[in-house]
């Protein structure tokens, strides 16, 4: 019989940027028992989840609900408003704005991608300049979709989407904005109505809390309206059969009922705490992690400052060090997992996730385990990164979260 070991002495550090760790609280409340998915018990949950989560993308419009992972709603999003051989403009950030890619490639759309050359594009954010530029440019307007993502968890880059409907506004374009903030969501402030996104996808296992498992679809009247001419296959995605049985708080198929309760659980959670508050305290122990790399004297993946991502941060190896033995030896010695380097700049960099339930104390032992690894497999440092991030720390205390005994 096959034996797994799982960390038999404390608890197992999940320091990647996704999946995260699921609170306590999420898994008992997936441990409820399951019920009738046609009862007038789920539809009280089902319409209490569907209106959770608009707050979570800040939107007064309908956010669908798969029983899938954040790649099923990437495909819902396209497969929903587009048609075969539709014109999509791409913006490459990283190794899952590739993937995105890839996918509208199979699904027989021609997408085009933008971005700066090599692997410094994967350092920086969307050049909304030269996404205005290109839609300038294509006069006919057969450019249907423009694609972006807000947060690459492959680099710790975010991307300025505000500026991004601006640049399609100044070109006079009418092409759709879709939004991956698949690891942005209730980490990284995100506004799905005020910056004119017409569908953005996400997904559970990220600031949410959740298992994988779950993923979304926040769709504007302008998408929905596309979705009346779009002639890509879209059986199991589509929106309008999904849209009209939530309205009672139901879905046209068997939904997974036990994660919707560890979602209705989520919500209480981040809206409990204030979603100004979650987005403030991601940015406090990123700003600590950075601290601790800039310390270390390595270099952070994301090149520009203005866009430093609050969910995770990139850290970049000297010269002839393979980050992959690195994480390796993290593991083995420390029981952590980290993200590990993808696609161009696999192999260069590791990835510390800071994401979810995350507080000082477990950001300070995450540096802790990365400082002796570090030092474990002999890569030069010239301070210490524990010590500049807990100074960091202490001299911006957070709010407390308790209230003191009476």
């Amino acid at each position: 019989m096959l034996k797994l070991d799982f960390h038999p002495a404390g608890r197992h550090f999940l320091q990647i940027p996704g999946p995260s760790p699921v609170p306590d609280r999420i898994l008992r409340a997936m441990s409820y028992p399951t019920i009738d998915h046609r009862g007038p018990e789920f539809g009280a949950l089902g319409l209490k989840v569907l209106d959770g989560i608009k707050k979570i993308f800040k939107t007064s419009q309908p956010v669908v609900i798969y029983p899938a992972s954040g790649t099923g709603a990437w495909e819902a999003a396209l497969c929903n408003t587009l048609s075969p051989g539709d014109a999509v403009l791409m913006y490459e950030t990283g190794h899952f704005a590739t993937l995105w890619k890839k996918m509208a490639e199979n699904l027989g759309l021609k997408p085009e991608f933008l971005g700066l050359p090599g692997v410094e594009g994967w350092r920086r954010g969307v050049q909304a300049d030269m996404i205005e530029a290109r839609l300038r440019a294509d006069s006919n307007h057969s450019i249907k979709a423009v694609c972006v993502v807000h947060n690459e968890t492959s680099t710790g880059v975010t991307s300025d989407i505000a500026a991004v409907r601006r640049a399609i506004d100044a070109a006079g374009h009418p092409a759709l904005l879709m939004v991956d903030t698949i690891s942005g969501l209730a980490s990284a402030d995100y506004r799905h109505d005020e910056w004119g996104v017409d569908v953005t996808v996400s997904g559970s296992q990220k600031g949410l809390m959740l298992p994988p498992g779950i993923s979304f679809n926040a769709i504007s009247p302008k998408a929905m309206k596309a979705h009346q001419s779009a002639k890509l296959p879209c059986a199991f995605w589509d929106w309008t059969d999904i849209v009209e049985m939530n309205k009672q708080g139901y879905w046209p198929y068997t939904p997974n009922t036990n994660l919707l309760y560890g979602l209705s659980e989520s919500l209480e959670m981040i809206l409990g705490e204030g979603l100004d508050n979650v987005f403030a305290r991601h940015q406090r122990l990123a700003a600590a992690c950075r601290a601790a790399v800039t310390a270390w004297g390595l270099e952070i993946q994301c090149a520009d400052p203005a866009v430093y991502s609050p969910v995770l941060t990139g850290v970049i190896m000297p010269e002839g060090v393979d980050a992959d033995a690195v994480r390796k030896l993290i593991y083995e010695h420390f029981d952590m997992s980290l993200g590990t380097g993808l696609g161009k700049v696999k192999g260069r960099m590791f990835r510390i996730g800071h994401l979810g339930e995350c507080n000082d104390l477990t950001l300070m032992a995450t540096l802790s385990g990365c400082e002796m690894g570090l030092k474990l497999a002999g890569v030069p440092l010239k301070a210490s990164g524990v010590a500049a991030a807990m100074d960091y720390l202490t001299s911006h205390v957070a709010k407390p979260s308790l209230k003191a005994a009476a």
